[in-house]
C-alpha cells in the first residue's frame, strides 16, 4: 500500500515538474505566435465548414466563395506558411481537397476527415456527418441521373451533381463545345447539292484553283464535301460562322504566331474555330477542354499541367503551343494534313485502324472507316479555312473580327495572390482570372509562374515585386496615392499607422504612386474583387479625399451621400454613375 502511494506521489511530482518545464519554455512571444497560428487554422476551418454547408444545399457559388476564403485566410495572414510545418501541411492539403470537391472523380475523392485532422479542426459529430455528406455528393458514381442524358453526363467528371450542376462552383463555369453539335450534324439535301447549284459549283471551282495555287499555305485533296460544308455555313450554319469569325479576332494573331514558330502552316490554326469557337472555357462531352479541346491524357503528353492549382488546357499560349506540337507530330506520322486533323480529333489509334482497312494513307479512302464525328470534322475545318481566307466571297464580308486580346506575360513569385496583381495593374481579380482561365483559384501555383496581365502593365507589376520583400508578398496591399497626399491621410483611410506605412515604403519620403500598405491579421475582405480607383484624370493641383463605399452603393448613391456631383465623381474615378461598388472600395471625391 505504501509503495503504491509513493508511486502516485512520484508520478504527480514528475507531472508537475514536466508541466513547469514546459511552461517555463513557453515565453510570451512563443505563446503569441502559437495563438496566431491557431487563429489562422480556426478561421480557415470555419470558412471551410460554411463552404460544405452551402454545397450540401446546392448553393455552389456560395460554397466556392467560402472555400476561397478558407484558403485566403492563409494568404492574408502575417505568418510565414512555409516555415511552420502545421500551417504548410494544412494549406497544401486544403488546396488539394478543395480541388477534389470542385473537380470530383471516383478515383480521387476528397479526404475531408483527414484534412480536419491535419489542420487540427475541433469538429463535432455533426461536422463529420456534413463532411461525409459532401464527400458523397461530389462522388460521380453515386449521383448518376437515370435519364437519356446519363451517358453523356457521365463522361464529364462530376457532371451528375444534384439539379444537374456541372463541375466547378459556378454552374456556367464551362461552355458547351461546338464539337458536340458537329458530331450529330446531318447535311440536308440542298446542302449536299454542288453540281446542280451554280453558286456552289463556282465556289467549288475556286477551291480547286486555291489548292492548285497553294495560296492557303498548305495542300489538301479537293472533295465535294468541303463545298457541302460551305453550303451549310452559307445557310443554317451562318450564325455559327459569324460568331466564330468574330471571336477569332481575339486569339488568331496569337495562334498564327505560335503555329509559325512551331513550323505549322498558319491557316491550320483555324482548327481552333471548329474545336471551341474560340472559347477558352469550352468543354466537350468527352471532357476535352479549352481553345484546343485537349483531353487530360493528351494535354499531359504535350506538357499541359493539370493540378489543384492550374489546368493549362484552358490557357491561351501554353495550350496553343501544345496544339501546334501535337499537329506537327501527327503530320510527320501521316504525311498529309487531312489525316493529321483526323488524328487530332479521334486519336492516332482510330486513324491507324482506318488506314489499315483502307490500305493507303489517304483521308478520303479511310473516310468510311473513321468515326462519324471525324468524318464531319475534317471537311468542316477545310471549309472554315476557305471561308476565313475569303469571307467576302462567301457572304461574310460584313463580319469584323473582335479586337485582338492584348496582354503582357510576367513571371511572378510562388503562391502570389491575384489580389496583389490586380492592385498592381489597376484592374480586378475577375479580369486577371479572365486573362488566365487556367488558374483554379485566386493564387498562382507554389512555384514561380508566368501569367497574363493587362497590356502595358508588366513594368508596373515588376516594379512592385522588386520593392516588396518575398516574405511580405501575400500580406501587403497597395493604395494609389493622390498628388499632395500625406502619410497621415493614407493612414486615416487605411487604418494602418504612419510609422508602419513609412517602414513598408523605404526611401519614399512622401506618398507617390502606388504605396505598400502592410496587412495586419487575416483581412480577407480586402481582396480586390472590384477595380481599384484609377489614377486621377483631372488637372494637376486638384486635391481629392477618399471615401469607402458601403454595401449596395453605386457611384451616384455614394456621391449623393457625401454631397458631391455623381457625374464628376464617376468621371474622376473612371466609372459610370450607375456602377455598382463593393463594400470597402476606395472612391476619390474631387474637391469642388
Amino acid at each position: 500500500m505504501k509503495t503504491s502511494i509513493y508511486k502516485v506521489l512520484s508520478l504527480s511530482v514528475f507531472i508537475i515538474l514536466s508541466f513547469s518545464t514546459i511552461s517555463i519554455g513557453q515565453t510570451p512571444e512563443i505563446l503569441s505566435a502559437q495563438a496566431q497560428v491557431n487563429k489562422v487554422l480556426d478561421d480557415s476551418g470555419k470558412s471551410f465548414k460554411e463552404g460544405m454547408a452551402a454545397l450540401k444545399e446546392n448553393r455552389r457559388s456560395d460554397s466556392g466563395s467560402s472555400f476561397d476564403k478558407s484558403v485566403e485566410v492563409f494568404l492574408y495572414s502575417t505568418l510565414n506558411i512555409q516555415r511552420d510545418q502545421k500551417l504548410q501541411s494544412c494549406y497544401s492539403q486544403l488546396i488539394e481537397t478543395v480541388y477534389r470537391i470542385e473537380f470530383p472523380a471516383d478515383a480521387q475523392t476528397p479526404k475531408i476527415r483527414e484534412l480536419s485532422a491535419t489542420c487540427g479542426w475541433k469538429w463535432n459529430d455533426a461536422d463529420f456527418q456534413l463532411a461525409d455528406a459532401v464527400a458523397q455528393i461530389v462522388k460521380p458514381s453515386a449521383n448518376k441521373v437515370p435519364n437519356k442524358n446519363t451517358a453523356t453526363l457521365a463522361a464529364i467528371p462530376g457532371a451528375n451533381q444534384p439539379n444537374g450542376s456541372l463541375i466547378g462552383f459556378n454552374e456556367q463555369g464551362f461552355e458547351p463545345s461546338p464539337l458536340d453539335e458537329l458530331s450529330k450534324l446531318e447535311l440536308t439535301t440542298d446542302e449536299l447539292q454542288v453540281d446542280s447549284n451554280p453558286v456552289a459549283q463556282a465556289q467549288y471551282q475556286y477551291i480547286q484553283y486555291a489548292v492548285a495555287n497553294k495560296s492557303l499555305g498548305f495542300s489538301f485533296q479537293v472533295h465535294p464535301m468541303i463545298q457541302q460544308y460551305i453550303n451549310y455555313y452559307r445557310g443554317r450554319g451562318k450564325t455559327t460562322m459569324e460568331n466564330g469569325l468574330y471571336r477569332s479576332g481575339m486569339f488568331m494573331r496569337m495562334a498564327r504566331r505560335i503555329f509559325k514558330e512551331e513550323g505549322i502552316p498558319e491557316n491550320v490554326a483555324w482548327l481552333g474555330q471548329v474545336e471551341s469557337s474560340w472559347k477558352p472555357t469550352a468543354m466537350s462531352h468527352m471532357a476535352a477542354s479549352g481553345l484546343w479541346q485537349f483531353i487530360p491524357g493528351t494535354g499531359s503528353r504535350y506538357g499541359l499541367k493539370r493540378t489543384a492549382h492550374v489546368d493549362e488546357r484552358n490557357s491561351f499560349d501554353e495550350a496553343t503551343r501544345a496544339s501546334a506540337r501535337y499537329l506537327k507530330f501527327l503530320f510527320n506520322r501521316y504525311g498529309n494534313w487531312e489525316l493529321a486533323m483526323a488524328g487530332y480529333n479521334c486519336g492516332e489509334g482510330n486513324v491507324d485502324k482506318a488506314i489499315r482497312r483502307a490500305g493507303v494513307k489517304d483521308f478520303w479512302a479511310a473516310y468510311p472507316y473513321l468515326p462519324k464525328e471525324t468524318r464531319n470534322y475534317v471537311p468542316n475545318i477545310l471549309a472554315t479555312i476557305l471561308i476565313a481566307n475569303s469571307p467576302g466571297q462567301y457572304g461574310f464580308g460584313h463580319v469584323r473580327p473582335a479586337p485582338s486580346l492584348q496582354y503582357d506575360r510576367v513571371r511572378v513569385p510562388a503562391s502570389t495572390n491575384l489580389s496583389l496583381l490586380a492592385q498592381a495593374s489597376d484592374t480586378s481579380v475577375q479580369y486577371i482570372r479572365y486573362l488566365n482561365p487556367h488558374l483554379r483559384n485566386n493564387v498562382t501555383p507554389p512555384e514561380p509562374y508566368v501569367i497574363n496581365v493587362p497590356a502595358g502593365k508588366s513594368n508596373e507589376i515588376v516594379a512592385v515585386f522588386r520593392r516588396v520583400p518575398a516574405s511580405r508578398i501575400n500580406n501587403t496591399n497597395l493604395a494609389n496615392s493622390v498628388q499632395g497626399e500625406s502619410w497621415q491621410t493614407i493612414s486615416n483611410r487605411t487604418g494602418v499607422g504612419v510609422a508602419e506605412l513609412i517602414a513598408a515604403n523605404p526611401g519614399m519620403n512622401t506618398p507617390k504612386g502606388k504605396v505598400f500598405v502592410p496587412v495586419t491579421g487575416n483581412k480577407i475582405n480586402t481582396i480586390a474583387y472590384a477595380r481599384p480607383t484609377t489614377p486621377s484624370t483631372t488637372a494637376p493641383g486638384i486635391s481629392a479625399r477618399i471615401v469607402k463605399a458601403q454595401a449596395g452603393d453605386t457611384v451616384a448613391k455614394l456621391a449623393t451621400r457625401v454631397g458631391a456631383n455623381p457625374t464628376e465623381v464617376a468621371k474622376y474615378n473612371g466609372l459610370l454613375p450607375n456602377s455598382v461598388l463593393g463594400a470597402g472600395r476606395e472612391i476619390k471625391i474631387p474637391a469642388m
